[in-house]
């Protein structure tokens, strides 16, 4: 398995600050509304279940190590060794190596300290902090900024080939997935090195994020902790903006294939009209959709919708569009379509919720999903069991013949207010989304030749951006760093670790790959850049990086107390401003993958690499940055690390 996608909106260290980023001037106005809701539970990560101890899915839990926090040395050395490729002069990476040196020989140990401390005092030390400064304080909105998305294959030939079938043989095998999930039955994760963390899990169904008013979000549960899969549980449809309560398990069984289409069906039959796009709230900027809930939930009527929107199991999005390209696909699934400048395709979503699945008219089909709580690899778990369920004759689809009943619409009754609130949101969404670009590319060799070059994919694929890039940048300055996401789930809550792609080495090999230097001397540049790669990439995943270990110190510093120089180093914020955001995930069913930069000025760059006949590319980033070039530079970056191998290889015969 190829798992380790995390998108990470964190303002302080991983984005520009806010100021930087674009605003919409619909949400700029909206901002100074005073409604106000109920602020972040402090016990709010207790409240969702896990199957018992000593189950399949959760045994190696309590044996899987803490994470543990690294040894102020080494971090200052990782440290030292990522800012090199990145300082504009040697007199600025001198000044700021003497920070470093200021940092270690004065407040670094003892923030190292107090540190330690909390590591013996918590499960995970990182945990509050990550969820809170990494995405429930982020302000934007999630949609392009946090949220992912997966593009499915086709809906198996076996199977009846309309959008409502397929929606329903997905909530089927969804829901036959979190029986198995909530039995402790599922086989967890692993790596070679052992078990990986299944904490996250406990998120994956009848939650939801909600927006705090006072700058901090959190995530509500109504998972039972004594529900085996088939106590009466609901999904809620979404179609033509109108959501659907719909019944998918009762009186101790879940509901078959049949049963749960003759109810979807009924609501593609039945929600013809015009319905209010409520959605497109949830959409927001987090602290105008903060104000927004409010006033919604303030009517007890449409607080029950909200409720049953949120304790759904998951949601299903009938969208009208269809899709074709790879392009519109992931458009479609990231962001939802634009009509006649109308965000059609978010007024039908409730983005808050971790699992979304999205089917279009035309049977096309994928998955949205909120971040917060969850990195995308459960979700890519997810997505595999249920569509490699489905792909077998045999699937399991459940009684045929009972009726389930009607599924009931939840009509909303809106305030005047809730309608300025939603014109407010369709303007901001539509800023938003026709701000982005996306770009697609496949090459034409993939995982087999790579192995066969005798080169890790991921490096290979990595290097590849960072040559690209270069020849993007021309003679101008690096803005930034790359950020790729390592997974730390063999720890126990274990999420992600940056690994700091570039590097003195990846640098020398682009280099060479202009000028004029031989092919062994290009191969040996190569090779000593997919070394540093590979070492960083493993240390990062035992929780050996740079950032998060800063991060953790720097939340140490008390009131009154000096900041360290460092911190506010041009060339350490330089360090960690991701121009390029990247990671890779893989799927044999999913077509396409993605989600939008973190800086104004960067890329979005999620990859695949586990097909043998292809490398994938989704490049995603602001309208005004050179998205288009930057897809034909990896493309012509992937033809010439291509050609030095097979040139290498060729001179052997």
């Amino acid at each position: 398995m190829q798992y380790h996608l995390e998108l990470t909106p964190l303002a302080s260290m991983l984005r520009l600050p806010s100021s930087r980023r674009r605003l919409p001037f619909a949400l700029r106005r909206a901002c100074f509304s005073t409604r106000m809701s109920p602020s972040q539970p402090p016990d709010w990560k207790n409240k969702a279940p896990s199957p018992p101890q000593g189950t399949t899915t959760f045994d190696a839990q309590s044996s899987l190590p803490l994470l543990p926090v690294p040894d102020l040395t080494s971090t200052f050395t990782r440290l030292r060794e990522t800012l090199r490729p990145i300082a504009w002069s040697s007199e600025e990476l001198a000044a700021t190596e003497s920070k470093i040196d200021q940092f270690a020989s004065t407040s670094a140990p003892v923030l190292q300290q107090r540190l330690l401390a909390r590591a013996q005092q918590t499960k995970h030390w990182l945990e509050e902090w990550w969820d809170n400064g990494a995405y429930l304080g982020y302000r934007d909105s999630v949609v392009v900024n946090v949220s992912y998305y997966y593009g499915f294959d086709a809906h198996p030939s076996h199977l009846e080939q309309s959008p409502v079938a397929r929606a329903a043989c997905l909530a089927r095998a969804t829901m036959l997935f979190r029986q198995q999930l909530k039995l402790g039955n599922m086989k967890p994760e692993a790596t070679k090195e052992g078990p990986m963390c299944m904490d996250t899990y406990r998120w994956m169904f009848e939650c939801c994020r909600v927006p705090g008013p006072q700058g901090l979000d959190w995530s509500v549960t109504y998972a039972a902790p004594s529900d085996k899969g088939t106590d009466d549980a609901h999904i809620v449809v979404f179609r033509n903006n109108l959501p659907w309560k719909v019944t998918t398990a009762v009186g101790g069984r879940i509901l078959g294939t049949g049963e749960i289409q003759r109810q979807i069906q009924y609501i593609w039959d039945n929600s013809a009209g015009e319905h209010p796009g409520v959605g497109v709230l949830s959409a927001s900027n987090r602290d105008v959709w903060a104000n927004a809930y409010t006033e919604l939930t303030s009517s007890p009527h449409n607080a029950a919708i909200v409720q049953t929107i949120q304790s759904a199991a998951f949601t299903i999005s009938l969208d009208a569009s269809s899709p074709v390209t790879p392009e519109h696909h992931s458009r479609a699934l990231w962001h939802g379509d634009m009509v006649n400048g109308v965000p059609v395709g978010l007024q039908n979503r409730w983005v808050d919720k971790p699992v979304e699945y999205i089917v279009f008219e035309n049977g096309v089909a994928g998955l949205m999903g909120e971040h917060s709580v969850m990195d995308g690899t459960p979700t890519v778990r997810l997505a595999d069991d249920v569509l490699n369920a489905l792909a077998r004759e045999d699937f399991d689809h459940g009684i045929k013949g009972s009726d389930p009943g009607a599924p009931i619409p939840l009509k909303w009754q809106l305030s005047p207010t809730t309608v300025t609130d939603i014109e407010t949101a369709n303007v901001a969404a539509r800023e938003l989304v026709e701000g982005q670009e996306l770009g697609f590319l496949v090459t034409k060799y993939g995982k087999a030749a790579i192995k066969r070059f005798g080169v890790s994919p991921d490096s290979w694929a990595q290097l590849i951006v960072q040559l690209a890039y270069r020849r993007l940048l021309g003679g101008a300055k690096r803005l930034g760093g790359t950020y790729e996401a390592a997974t730390t789930r063999r720890f126990l809550k274990g999420r992600t670790e940056a690994i700091r792609v570039v590097s003195s080495e990846s640098d020398a090999w682009v280099a060479s790959m202009d000028v004029e230097v031989g092919l062994q001397e290009k191969k040996r540049l190569f090779d000593a850049a997919v070394k540093v790669h590979g070492a960083r990439a493993r240390a990062a995943g035992m929780g050996q990086g740079v950032d998060r270990h800063l991060f953790g110190l720097k939340r140490l510093i008390q009131q009154g107390e000096e900041i360290p120089a460092l911190f506010s180093d041009p060339l350490f914020l330089r360090s960690s401003n991701w121009v390029l955001s990247t990671s890779a995930v893989f799927s044999n069913h999913f077509l396409v993958y993605g989600w939008g930069e973190v800086v104004p000025e960067g890329f979005g760059v999620a990859y695949m690499t586990g097909f043998d006949d292809r490398l994938q590319y989704t490049i995603t980033s602001r309208t005004e940055s050179p998205n288009a070039e930057f897809c034909a530079e990896i493309g012509r970056a992937a033809e010439d690390l291509y050609a030095l191998h097979a040139g290498l290889e060729k001179a052997k015969l």
